[in-house]
């Protein structure tokens, strides 16, 4: 391996495994799985879900891997490196700096939302000490619009959260990104088991473990539910795997690791829906119409008052939203670490100093989505089509536009321009021979390129995820 390399920083094998799992794990799991599984009737849907993390996100998610562990490059690199003498040359390199423009848009209101969870950590934790009455039940909704439209108390949840993001990434790929995630992925395994085992005493459990598991009818639009969130589920299109695959010693074995970060992000999400419909099915039906609706505020206007009607809610609540809260964070580290490479990578700065000025370049931006939730009725008005506001409207272009293009620019590019040979070498390096070849390869040219038009033809029609 040479000195650049090594200074470059490698993960190692548990390592990437948990940093990678993190980058996947974070609201998606928590929050969207649960609600897309409960709009879709639960069981079918779970099971085309399972099927297509192994026949789309397994395939894509290798792909990036190989892609970045063969060039130990950022994203932009690693399509320069590997797009010499294909057909379109330098032009390839557009999908990494796609995939730098999705890390650098998505973490600016994602870590907005993220200061949420720490923000409801606190309220819930003062909840247990002093009481949750029904009036606090009453006004979730009118006490978190008011939160939304307070500038100051924003922009500060906003900028703690970029801060400890930074924080992280400064120190390194082994010193900050691997050890923090040793650190914060086994507490957020141990805080859901608790909150899972908590569950069976519910009285939804037994509903809750029916209604995600029993086999029914599933629509068109439920498959295609299943399929667009294997996707955007495993953190694929933005150059985060080929970031962090970047970082992988030669001695792991890929398809390994590859498949065990797709497990445990699965493994995550079914148990975050259980945790979620054992609280949902344990009140009446009359009162579950509005549970679960397309958008993460649910997380703050339902939830506490569920929590707190349960029998060691107190204890309960501020460990669910600790929990959010962590998981957001290791998704957070790893967007900024796609855009922070490429200016260590192909512009010579030192880590602290992209960590710095990235950082606030990315808080800045996330600015106007921050004062956009009420606090400015200009920036409220910014719209794109019926979607409507600032924060809105960059959510929809990052996850209906610039994700699915970068995933299927990489499918494209691995399945039918990137030499056999090279992906053959790269599979089987710390693995052994990879019989799957054939199957992984043929995955990528049809069936993964199928499946991402058919997205972004959903979205062309007017749909959204």
């Amino acid at each position: 391996m040479s000195t650049e390399v090594q200074q470059r920083g490698t993960f190692g094998r548990l390592g990437f495994i948990l940093a990678a799992a993190g980058s996947a794990i974070g609201l998606g799991n928590i929050w969207k799985f649960p609600y897309i599984a409960y709009e879709n009737q639960g069981g079918s849907f779970v099971l085309v879900y399972l099927a297509a993390i192994l026949l789309i996100g397994a395939p894509i998610m290798l792909a990036e891997i190989v892609i970045g562990r063969r060039t130990q490059q950022s994203p932009v690199g690693a399509f320069l490196v590997l797009a010499k003498g294909v057909a379109g040359g330098k032009l390839w390199s557009l999908l990494g700096w796609l995939g730098i423009g999705s890390g650098f848009v998505i973490l600016s209101y994602y870590s907005i939302i993220a200061g949420w969870t720490v923000y409801y950590f606190g309220r819930c934790l003062g909840w247990a000490m002093n009481g949750f009455t029904a009036a606090d039940a009453a006004n979730l909704g009118s006490s978190f619009g008011s939160f939304l439209a307070n500038p100051e108390m924003q922009l500060t949840f906003h900028a703690l959260f970029m801060v400890a993001t930074v924080g992280v990434v400064m120190m390194g790929v082994k010193a900050g990104i691997e050890r923090t995630t040793f650190i914060l992925m086994p507490i957020l395994a141990v805080i859901l088991v608790i909150l899972v085992v908590n569950s069976f005493r519910s009285p939804g459990f037994g509903e809750a473990i029916h209604f995600l598991f029993h086999i029914g009818p599933i629509s068109a639009s439920g498959v295609l539910e299943a399929v667009g969130h294997s996707f955007f589920t495993l953190s694929l299109g933005m150059g985060a795997m080929i970031t962090y695959g970047s970082y992988v010693s030669r001695k792991d074995s890929i398809p390994k690791a590859g498949l065990t970060i797709c497990f445990l992000d699965t493994l995550i999400a079914l148990m975050a829906s259980t945790i979620m419909f054992s609280i949902i099915f344990a009140v009446p039906v009359a009162e579950r119409a509005d549970t679960f609706q397309r958008s993460a505020t649910i997380l703050f206007t339902t939830l506490p008052r569920m929590f707190f009607a349960l029998p060691g809610g107190g204890v309960l609540s501020p460990v669910f939203y600790l929990l959010v809260a962590f998981a957001a964070l290791t998704s957070t580290i790893s967007l900024l670490e796609v855009v922070v490479s490429y200016f260590i990578d192909r512009r010579g700065w030192g880590r602290k100093k992209a960590a710095f000025i990235v950082g606030a370049g990315i808080y800045l931006f996330g600015v106007p989505s921050a004062l956009s939730l009420g606090y400015s009725e200009a920036l409220g008005r910014v719209a794109i089509g019926s979607r409507e506001g600032f924060f809105t409207v960059v959510d929809y272009l990052a996850s209906n536009w610039m994700l699915p293009i970068g995933g299927l620019g990489i499918s494209i590019f691995t399945g039918w321009f990137l030499a056999g040979r090279i992906a053959r070498e790269e599979l089987e390096e710390g693995h052994g021979p990879f019989p799957l070849f054939a199957v992984w390869r043929f995955l990528l040219r049809f069936v993964c390129p199928l499946a991402i038009l058919w997205i972004i033809v959903f979205v062309l029609r007017g749909g959204a995820f």
